[in-house]
Order: structure tokens, then sequence, then C-alpha cells
């Protein structure tokens, strides 16, 4: 019987990891670190796609013999790109300019086989429409979840999901951060399997 590579997720966000071990596969963490600031008049799309391989090939470096995964998201509002608040203010101000709009995630998955060095990569798009909310609403909202380290200042799978009128895509999880159903396929062609083989 061969064994599949080892699974490494090229991530410390808690979020990520959480969602990867759903599917209850072994695997560990590395921290990619590395410089994450768009290029100039770079869209969406392609900054979460080049920063999820990116990362994975950082932590290839540490793992030649395993199989990585890195992730990247952005959240866009009106073709801008809205990146981690950080702090009160800043998600403050986020989610008033979200209120009663569109917010659509980009989400770029990159699948890396560090021993053959082929990157298999993909972006999951989601849509999240913002419900009208008042100032009240949204300062309340924040001194609850602190949302600070999140694209878009919201907790989708917490109290985040009050903040919306209805949410538009074919995988919840990739709004979370690591969209699952179009990676489980992937991870399968590699032997890790969540349902056991294929």
């Amino acid at each position: 019987m061969v064994h599949p590579p080892p699974l490494i997720l090229a991530s410390t966000s808690p979020y990520r990891r959480n969602l990867l071990a759903r599917l209850g596969l072994l695997f560990q963490t590395d921290s990619p670190a590395i410089d994450e600031r768009p290029l100039p008049s770079e869209s969406a799309v392609a900054l979460v796609q080049r920063l999820a391989e990116a990362k994975a090939r950082a932590v290839a470096k540490r793992h030649p013999d395993a199989l990585i995964i890195g992730s990247d998201q952005v959240a866009c509002l009106d073709g801008a790109i809205l990146g981690k608040p950080g702090g009160r203010d800043a998600a403050i101000a986020q989610l008033e300019r979200a209120a009663g709009h569109k917010v659509i995630f980009q989400t770029g998955v990159c699948l890396l086989d560090a021993r053959a060095q082929q990157a298999h990569t993909f972006v999951e798009p989601y849509c999240v429409h913002f419900r009208n909310l008042s100032r009240a609403q949204i300062e309340g909202y924040i001194e609850r979840e602190r949302p600070y380290d999140c694209a878009g200042s919201f907790k989708a799978e917490g109290l985040g999901i009050a903040l919306f009128a209805r949410l538009e895509g074919d995988d919840p999880t990739a709004l979370i951060g690591l969209p699952l159903i179009r990676l489980v396929p992937l991870l399968e062609s590699f032997g890790h399997c969540p349902l056991g083989a294929v």
C-alpha cells in the first residue's frame, strides 16, 4: 500500500486549521511568512492566486516531500480590496461601507506537490449581501466579536451571520477561508481521502 505524502497547511490561521480539521485528515501547520502586499494594478483574483501559491512554495522549502495547502483571501467592495481591519475604528468603517451592499470574497487555493513541484491552483468566489445596518448595530457587533483579524470585519461562523441579508456561492467554507468542496477531490487524487478509499 502506497502512503500519501504528509499534508501541511501553509497557514497559522485558526479558521483555516479548524476548517481542514473537519475532514478528519492528519496534517500539520507551518507559517509561510511571506510578503502579502499586492502588486501595482493587481486584481483581487490574481492577488489571491499568487499569494496562495507563494505561501505553499515558501513552506515547501522546509517540507520537500509533502503535499502543501496554501490559501489567501480578500474581500472586494465596488472593486476595492478590503483587508483585515486590524482594529476597532477600521472595522467599523469597513462595515459601514459594506452595509446595504454586496461584498465579493475571493479565496485562492494552491495544492502543491512539493516532490514534483507541481501546483494545482483555483480561486473560489463567494458573495455576501449585507443588510442595512445602523452605526449602533455595527458597534454592538464589533464589541462582541472583535473581528479585527478577518477580511471584511466579520466572522461568518459566529454572530457575523446576523449582518447578512443573503449569501450567494457554491461553497460556504470559502467564506471562512478554505473552500473544502473544491479542495476534497484534489486531496483525494493524492491519497488523502476524508471518506475512505476512493
